[in-house]
């Protein structure tokens, strides 16, 4: 079976023999493609509504799973004991829902041995979340799909007593991809850029007064993203 560019990214960022818990498991694709490419032994495949998690049994079935990937309705994490996972994967949600669910399940995170996760939106702040909550960031990619781009991120329980500082850019765009240079990232920078410089235009023709805060807001996007591309012309 073939995966998304998105999809398939997340999958090589697990670690070969640990169980998954996927959460917002939609089709099932995941566990699917990864217990058939013997990268993990066994899956949890969850979701909220009944409706995907329908569609993802059918799916385990079809392929004769059923007694190495099971599915479980559930909100988040609240239907998951400690230990019946290693990797615990989030993905294609907003970053607030996101949060709100590891911070309801904070018990039976804390048991995982690494997470990787997708947040669709306030990334930045995601990213200060998790790192504030004793996981550190090891590794991360950016993927371009139809037209849209994907973050994610592999952390593991950090090891150090207390959470390291990041630059703003760092948490805006990921300091793994920035000291990378990586070019997907660079594709995201230039395209957040233009329109930032396409805002400021339609600000400056609008009348004075009403905008005057937006515009500092961008102006200072703007400078975020540009600090950001000067560090792909460092050596």
């Amino acid at each position: 079976m073939q995966l998304s560019l998105r999809l398939m990214a997340i999958a090589d960022m697990v670690k070969v023999g640990n169980r998954l818990v996927d959460v917002g498991c939609d089709h099932g694709y995941l566990p699917v493609y990864l217990f058939l490419n013997k990268k993990i032994p066994s899956a949890i495949a969850m979701d909220v509504r009944k409706g995907p998690l329908s569609r993802a049994e059918a799916h385990i079935l079809q392929y004769g799973l059923g007694s190495y990937i099971k599915t479980r309705l559930s909100d988040g994490l609240i239907e998951l004991k400690p230990g019946e996972g290693d990797t615990l994967v989030i993905a294609g949600m907003g970053g607030p829902l996101m949060e709100r669910i590891l911070t309801d399940g904070k018990e039976v995170r804390q048991s995982f041995r690494e997470m990787i996760l997708q947040p669709q939106s306030d990334i930045p702040h995601f990213r200060h979340f998790i790192r504030e909550e004793g996981w550190e960031i090891v590794q991360e990619k950016i993927i371009l799909e139809d037209g849209k781009f994907y973050p994610m991120m592999k952390v593991v329980p950090s090891e150090e007593g207390t959470m390291k500082k990041w630059t703003t850019e760092e948490e805006m765009f990921g300091k793994l991809l920035l000291s990378e240079k990586d070019p997907v990232l660079k594709q995201y920078l230039e395209r957040e850029f233009r329109i930032r410089e396409e805002i400021l235009e339609k600000i400056s023709k609008a009348p004075k007064g009403k905008v005057s805060k937006r515009m500092l807001e961008v102006k200072e996007e703007k400078e975020h993203i540009k600090a950001a591309l000067e560090s792909y012309e460092s050596i």
